[in-house]
């Protein structure tokens, strides 16, 4: 049998893990992840409103009970976990899919400000992932901006104007949604450098503002006339089209005195965050201008923005992982067609997938296509990975140096208890949201 460890346990891992056996009855895999709780960013990074888009957790969960696929929970790769060098002695093969960990910055004065975030530290928050930072995100807060349009900009500033009874149905973590239940946020100002033909949220996303309670989507039209495929947007592919259109819609669109407001903001470059009263208080931004090239040039004029609260979305960034080669210009690991390459030569027996392989680009169902490839890459490499003989079950390897992996009826006991929690509060599901509970509820499961 060829043994193969599976590193990261979102849907690139686990549509690798489903490509290999599927492909080759003569595989078995061991998919790893550091966290307790498979499913990656569909656990951790779709907003909780979205449960169509998280119900895809059944089709991974499908992949990770099959007879031949193994969750391993809570097993750190790299630094300060199980070396590179020695999970390559256990398996035949590994395939590492640990994503895009850490987040794009802005560079400007002020960034790092109190008041100032990350959209990611925002989402880890309500989302309830055990390294997320205590939340005191809103507290104080009237006005927020969100630096950035794509999908996690759009998700951030849906989850300011929810209202509790429209968060209490969701999964996230009582904690997070005490404090935006009591958020006073009711000014949202969501703001990208370049024009609305070249935002990256997609329409679904988008119109969701659109239909939010209590709450008026503001649009300038005059704003959405710098861009000079606004007047004719026929030449656009057709979901920057439908984007456009959207926009116009509601740039036409009369205000309702709802209680909050959406201001979609677009050809502002965010330059600096200043300062009021020991946190962030405004932000700076210059107004840009169409290049003529698909880009954008500085004006020289100047715009401020009150703000609280700031949220920056402007893309994530893979992080080197111990005993890996790293491209740091472009955020991957070297590859051809998955296989790791080490100054050019293919290193036997070392895969990646997802965003360490290809950038952070792409929807969740990317990933599989892209899976698919490395599982065909290690499937064709096969034969001569399998002749090299392993020390046994790895498993057991790990427990005898001291790592005791959360199983999969580990992850069914964190489960109960995250339905027996939602119950006691009167809600459904409700996610544990620390290491503590988590590996409590982990080791407390009855295999």
């Amino acid at each position: 049998m060829l043994r193969v460890a599976v590193v990261g346990s979102g849907p690139s891992g686990v549509y690798t893990a489903q490509s290999l056996v599927e492909h080759d009855s003569g595989v078995l895999v061991d998919v790893l992840d550091r966290l307790p709780c498979p499913y990656g960013l569909v656990r951790y990074g779709v907003a909780p409103d979205h449960e169509k888009i998280k119900s895809l957790q059944n089709n991974l969960r499908a992949v990770l009970e099959h007879e031949r696929v193994r969750f391993l929970g809570g097993v750190r790769v790299g630094a300060d976990g199980v070396p590179a060098d020695r999970l390559r002695e256990l398996y035949h093969a590994v395939v590492y899919c640990v994503g895009a960990a850490t987040d794009r910055h802005l560079g400007i004065p002020g960034e790092d400000l109190p008041g100032s975030f990350s959209a990611t530290e925002f989402v880890s928050w309500y989302s309830a992932h055990p390294d997320a930072v205590a939340g005191r995100f809103v507290l104080e807060a009237r006005s927020a901006v969100v630096i950035g349009v794509g999908n996690v900009a759009v998700d951030v500033t849906r989850m300011l104007a929810r209202g509790a009874t429209e968060l209490s149905p969701t999964d996230m973590p009582q904690a997070a949604l005490t404090a935006l239940a009591a958020s006073r946020v009711t000014e949202i100002h969501m703001a990208g450098r370049r024009g609305p033909s070249q935002a990256r949220f997609t329409t679904k996303e988008l119109r969701e503002l659109g239909a939010l309670p209590d709450t008026d989507v503001i649009v300038d039209p005059a704003e959405l006339a710098l861009d000079p495929a606004y007047t004719d947007p026929s030449g656009l592919p057709a979901p920057q089209r439908r984007n456009v259109e959207v926009l116009r819609g509601w740039a036409e669109r009369p205000r309702t005195g709802a209680p909050r407001r959406i201001r979609l903001r677009f050809f502002l470059r965010p330059v600096e965050l200043l300062a009021a009263g020991g946190r962030v208080g405004v932000v700076r931004f210059e107004r840009t201008a169409p290049d003529g090239q698909g880009g954008v040039t500085g004006t020289g004029r100047y715009e401020e923005v009150e703000a609280q609260l700031v949220l920056r979305s402007v893309g994530y960034r893979g992080v080197p992982l111990e005993g890996l080669p790293f491209d740091a210009g472009r955020g991957t690991v070297p590859n051809q067609a998955g296989r790791v390459l080490r100054e050019g030569v293919v290193a036997p027996g070392e895969y990646v997938a997802g965003w360490i392989k290809r950038g952070p680009t792409g929807v969740i169902g990317t990933n599989r296509p892209c899976a698919k490839e490395t599982a065909m890459s290690l499937l064709a490499d096969a034969p001569a990975l399998v002749r090299r003989e392993l020390p046994g079950d790895p498993v057991a390897a790990l427990r005898a140096e001291g790592v005791e992996p959360v199983d999969w009826s580990g992850w069914l006991g964190i489960e109960r208890a995250e339905a027996e929690l939602g119950a006691s509060l009167g809600r459904g599901v409700v996610k544990l949201p620390d290491w503590e509970s988590l590996l409590a509820a982990a080791r407390g499961a009855v295999p």
